[in-house]
């Protein structure tokens, strides 16, 4: 999706508030009851045991903070005072003139029936994703723009957009129905990633355009919004079933799914108890999703999955302070001090020169596209370093930033908001380090512990990734693409073989919470960082005694970083590691490999004590790897069983 940069000075930013001060006054203010602020803590203490839907105590504690009208999040489009004002911005003018360029497109119909049933079956999301995110940027620009632009111009694509969504029998992703398709042919009602937001979108083209849609049109949406978002998220809410199985997990899917159907149930319901119940049911089920984050902050879904999730909380989190003035504030939740780490988990997570580990389903570089509400959010809240633009993706999103003009700037000075990374980071709760060198080409590694039921799980426990400047060299090779199949345990790319850890008796790692990493032992100096990890728990092998891995980053000169695993057994096993990578590489005499990326070389050495060593390479069988390129495993084993082995590898820059 294409996003809109806003750049808003504070001058003008104050004239623009002031001139519509009263417009927001009426849309958050004018029904709040002057009452205490939710005491969250206080609240989850009452919860119905593990229950999402809110307890008889928790809704009388809601009843006090919660508007009697419904919420509106922006005025509509007949309040000219407020759209005028916005008109006027550079954001405003830009996000006109975008739309303008959507309008001469034929309108598409999101997902056929058929298309619908193939992607099911196939899990290829190729064939309706496109289609899908290019409906709802279209339908999303349009809805805005008639509020900016206030000719009808944009009405007419407006209601064949809506018109076809409400005709589609389903609203999920196609892979996230069953195997039966159940939603599509009417069994269920269930919301996705996708439905959330088909939900989202309705629901602001209603309350934003009022009369500028049909009476009938109008109805539709209230009638439909009702079934397919809010009676099937208070049913599972007070019941668990198949249907929204996200009420009470750790993944993004909680907040993103949980956000849409708030904003749907609070902006649509005509029942001020279902409004009080969907924001009860959303702090509940917002107690799960937190516990999904480290208590160091660490986000074991990776750095996208940290901008789409917590994005996410983060919107939820504005919505209900715009709509109770500020008496519900999830910002700070039940423990602010983790939510400040987790607000500033990508600087930390950064290794070096923009880039991250692609641990899990996660990216290796931090992209300078896409939405960064996040960020913006994290910068006031959190403490963490403002942007140097701001850049809103979703309707909501953007909404926000024109309620806070002062709030979505850009840093005035962005030299002043680059922070220098320190020597190391260690998410101690989740077992994660980054070692960064501090050489004019910087040489650094990330490595985790972790465990095999993260979120996105690879069943990766001690992998690495080794990045030198800019290019990464070697280490974890990231997720496969999103194809049918790719979440299986046995893809390659998923499972241990197509990580740099060990392979025993030709036995990978297990899945499964009990199956992990402890870091046993730190060492952080100016010129060496030492981690050494027990990584024998992540094997069901009775066998194995002990199985240490020891990571050194010596800092000195250009740099060295040595991986040295090291296996005790009661009986003899075949025991070995392998080397990742998509650079191109060459095999230089029998234990010496050199790895070639588009900037850099590195000499590979290995080394063993107590058995002779064989290195074969090959291919990683998996088509799609959303790292994109070819990725080759390097196998290093002992030629025979052995009960005492230890094998060295030793990455050098050239």
């Amino acid at each position: 999706m294409r996003t809109n940069n806003i750049h808003i000075k504070k001058k003008s930013a104050i004239v623009i508030c002031l001139s519509f001060l009263c417009s927001f006054t009426l849309v958050f203010s004018a029904t709040t009851q002057k009452e205490a602020p939710l005491d969250i803590r206080e609240f989850l203490k009452h919860a119905d045991g593990e229950t999402i839907y809110p307890s008889a105590r928790q809704l009388e504690m809601l009843k006090n903070v919660i508007p009697t009208k419904a919420y509106q999040p922006a005025p509509a489009v007949s309040d000219r005072v407020y759209w005028n004002a916005i008109a006027a911005t550079p954001s405003g003018k830009a996000y006109l003139q975008e739309a303008l360029t959507m309008l001469s497109k034929a309108p598409e119909v999101p997902i056929s029936d058929e298309i619908y049933r193939r992607a099911n079956k196939e899990g290829n999301r190729g064939i309706y994703k496109p289609r899908y995110y290019r409906t709802m940027e279209r339908l999303e620009h349009f809805i805005l723009a008639e509020c900016l632009e206030n000719k009808g111009q944009f009405v007419p694509q407006i209601h064949t957009y809506l018109q076809a969504i409400l005709d589609m029998r389903s609203w999920l992703h196609p892979n996230h129905d069953d195997a039966e398709n159940g939603v599509l042919e009417g069994r269920r009602v269930s919301i996705d990633l996708g439905a959330r937001k088909f939900g989202g979108v309705l629901a602001l083209a209603s309350s934003l355009l009022g009369d500028e849609l049909s009476e009938a049109m109008r109805e539709a949406i209230k009638e439909q919004l009702q079934w397919r978002i809010t009676d099937t998220y208070l049913q599972s809410s007070k019941v668990p079933d198949e249907n929204n199985h996200w009420l009470n997990g750790t993944s993004n899917w909680n907040s993103v799914c949980t956000s849409g159907s708030v904003l749907v149930t609070i902006s649509n319901s005509d029942s001020s108890e279902e409004r009080v119940a969907a924001i009860g049911s959303a702090i509940n089920s917002m107690k799960y999703y937190l516990s999904g984050f480290g208590a160091d902050g660490y986000c074991s879904e990776g750095l996208g999955y940290w901008g789409y999730g917590f994005n996410h909380y983060l919107y939820l989190a504005q919505m209900l302070s715009d709509y109770t003035d500020g008496k519900i504030n999830l910002f700070t939740f039940d423990n602010p001090e983790k939510l400040k780490r987790v607000g500033n988990f990508p600087e930390h997570f950064e290794i070096q020169r923009g880039t991250c580990a692609p641990f899990s389903d996660g990216v290796s570089h931090i992209k300078s596209s896409g939405s960064n509400f996040a960020e913006v959010l994290s910068s006031k809240y959190y403490g963490a370093k403002k942007p140097s633009e701001i850049r809103m993706e979703e309707a909501v999103e953007q909404i926000m930033a024109w309620n806070n003009p002062i709030l979505f700037s850009a840093a005035e000075s962005p030299l002043d908001q680059k922070s220098v990374l320190k020597g190391h980071t260690y998410f101690d709760d989740f077992g994660m380090v980054i070692s960064r060198g501090k050489q004019k080409v910087p040489f650094s590694i990330a490595l985790k512990a972790g465990h095999n039921a993260e979120n996105h799980n690879h069943s990766d426990v001690g992998t690495y990734s080794i990045v030198h400047g800019e290019d990464f060299m070697t280490g974890d090779i990231g997720a496969p693409s999103y194809i049918a199949g790719s979440f299986s345990p046995d893809n390659k790319a998923r499972s241990s073989w197509g990580h740099p850890v060990p392979k025993i008796n030709n036995t990978l790692q297990a899945n499964g919470r009990a199956f992990e990493g402890k870091i046993i032992e730190t060492v952080f100096e100016e010129k060496l960082d030492k981690v050494i990890m027990d990584l024998k728990s992540a094997y069901a092998i009775p066998l194995l005694k002990s199985l240490t891995r020891t990571i050194r980053n010596d800092k000195e000169g250009t740099g060295t970083i040595t991986i040295e695993d090291d296996v005790v057994s009661t009986a003899p096993i075949a025991f070995g590691t392998a080397i990742m990578t998509y650079s191109q590489y060459e095999f230089i005499g029998d234990h010496t490999v050199l790895l070639t990326s588009e900037h850099q070389k590195l000499k590979v050495e290995i080394k063993s004590k107590q058995g002779a060593l064989k290195i074969t390479d090959e291919k990683v069988p998996v088509i799609h790897l959303r790292e994109g390129g070819t990725a080759y495993r390097i196998g290093i084993d002992f030629v025979k069983p052995i009960k005492k082995g230890k094998i060295t590898i030793t990455y050098t820059p050239l």
